[in-house]
């Protein structure tokens, strides 16, 4: 018997170089979750774009928003407005920082799981046992990633010149927007670079936003540390003014930064080991044994340290919110005309402090339904890994297995909202103003049917569709919000923003709960999880 030989020559022409075919896979990797946040940030840019003249019909209209965005506790949360009687300037103001922050995120978490969570898992292994060195692997799965970025930058720059706008404020923006997911990406890579863990590099790299973004709100509630925003990449695209002033030196300056942290990326690749960081792991510290007793506190040691960093954040941000209740109150409260504006806008219930509340609480269903979704994702990914197998071998049921995951993410999920609850009434009090601790819990609390339904389509998708969880987990939360928006300021039929679940959530502690509402999101929210356990027990486990 004799084996023929095939030489590199009589290779079939159509198979890409080693490298391009690298490049495919980490495109492959990102594609379906890269075009969804190129369509949500040039979409809500879209419709924002195009609610301008009905939001600014009255003659007054302009000069009362101009006059509410410069409150410094206004500014705080939304930034300083550049243009806004300007289409493009609202719009600026409106979304701008919402859709940088999301393109930030999701740059990270991208970044992170295909290079440093790829690696850990060993799928690397084959891929570096070729002719593509370590570094190589990561400079091309981070161009992969800073497609989308690029993508978004160019898709809002075309919705705003279409939508009327000057070409010059719309280049600018989208610039500066796409320059902040850029950095993201560079700084996510490089912390999946310097540690050997995919955990420590998205943590890292989210603190990063964090204080970037905390440097921009202090930046600009207070004006002495103005300074603060030429440290932040959300504060230097602020700076550049679109539809104002147009200015190109901060996003140079953010450029600069960008590129600094790219180049220093492949660097640190080459100088550590594969499943290494420039950090050494710790090795020699005790055996930590505590929550290791069984399924159930497994999960709870799981959720433990994400549920702190989440907590930090979100408990920062309601602190804020809180600080700045009264400022905000007050400023309306002299102004009732300016109140009614601020309502046309968007803002309604500003008036007081808990009608002030009320509207931002019920934001925070869209943070802890991507919790949620993250939780059970994170669930799926472990199960792909193969580090359930000797868990599923054992005397252990699969719906104990998923329904301890599920307990410990609704028992964090509460948490979440709790912190936010206590987070606003704290800052409310420490200024003098008036919100019982007992309304604040009930505004949190009021939002977490929202969350309860993401949780359920996720576990409804890992029991049939487990690709799918991290994708269709976040459409009751994010994209029920969405749709509830588009349906205000297009005028669709009353139908179509009854699908909405936040239609359904009554500004509480402005006015009571809807009891009947929450009782039918919650039933349906048990359904999906049921079905979803069901699917569990029954499919194949993924590897």
């Amino acid at each position: 018997m004799t084996a023929a030989v095939v030489s590199p020559a009589a290779r079939p022409a159509s198979l890409p170089a080693p490298g391009r075919a690298v490049s495919r896979l980490a495109i492959r990797q990102i594609r379906r979750g890269g075009l969804i946040v190129v369509a949500l940030t040039s979409g809500m840019t879209a419709m924002v774009a195009a609610t301008f003249d009905t939001v600014m019909a009255d003659p007054a209209a302009a000069g009362s928003l101009a006059a509410l965005a410069g409150n410094p506790a206004v500014r705080t949360l939304f930034g300083t407005p550049a243009g806004l009687d300007t289409s493009g300037g609202f719009t600026v103001w409106r979304v701008g920082t919402f859709t940088a922050v999301l393109l930030a995120a999701w740059t990270i978490m991208a970044t992170t799981r295909i290079t440093r969570g790829e690696e850990d898992t060993g799928r690397w292994d084959v891929l570096l046992a070729g002719r593509i060195t370590l570094r190589g692997a990561v400079v091309r799965h981070l161009t992969a990633v800073m497609l989308v970025p690029v993508a978004a930058a160019a898709a809002m720059t075309t919705v705003l010149t279409m939508s009327g706008t000057p070409a010059g404020g719309a280049l600018v923006h989208g610039i500066g927007t796409g320059l902040i997911g850029l950095f993201f990406a560079a700084a996510a890579a490089l912390a999946a670079q310097i540690f050997p863990a995919r955990t420590p590099a998205t943590g890292t790299a989210f603190t990063v936003l964090g204080v970037t973004l905390l440097a921009r709100m202090v930046g600009d509630g207070i004006t002495a540390l103005q300074w603060l925003r030429w440290l932040s990449p959300f504060g230097l695209t602020e700076l550049s003014g679109p539809y104002l002033h147009d200015r190109v030196v901060p996003l140079v300056v953010l450029l600069a930064a960008t590129a600094a942290t790219a180049l220093t990326v492949p660097v640190a690749a080459a100088r550590r080991e594969v499943r290494g960081g420039l950090t050494a792991a710790h090795t020699g510290r005790p055996a930590r044994l505590g929550l290791l007793g069984g399924v159930e506190q497994f999960a709870v040691r799981r959720v433990l340290r994400p549920l702190a960093g989440w907590a930090l954040g979100i408990g920062a941000y309601f602190l804020l919110v809180g600080l700045t209740a009264v400022s905000v109150t007050e400023f309306l409260a002299a102004n009732p005309a300016m109140a009614g504006q601020a309502a046309e806008a968007g803002f309604a219930g500003l008036g007081s402090v808990t009608g002030f509340t009320a509207t931002l609480f019920a934001l925070l269903a869209m943070p802890v339904g991507g919790f949620v979704t993250v939780r059970l994702g994170a669930f799926v990914a472990a199960e792909t890994d193969r580090r359930l197998v000797l868990l599923t071998a054992q005397p252990i049921s699969r719906a104990r297995l998923l329904g301890a995951e599920i307990a410990a993410t609704t028992a964090a999920a509460v948490t979440l909202v709790t912190v936010a609850g206590l987070a606003t009434w704290t800052g409310v009090t420490a200024i003098g103003g008036e919100l019982p601790l007992t309304a604040a819990l009930q505004g949190v609390w009021n939002t977490l049917p929202v969350a309860a339904l993401g949780l359920g389509v996720c576990v409804l998708a890992t029991g049939w569709a487990p690709r799918l969880a991290g994708t269709v987990g976040a459409l009751p939360a994010v994209g029920g919000f969405l749709l509830l928006v588009i349906a205000e300021s297009v005028g669709a039929p009353s139908w179509v923003r009854e699908i909405s679940p936040y239609a359904h959530l009554a500004p509480v502690p402005l006015t009571g709960a809807d009891w009947t509402a929450t009782a039918v999101m919650l039933a349906v929210a048990a359904v999906l999880t049921g079905a979803g356990i069901a699917g569990f027990r029954l499919r194949d486990l993924r590897s």
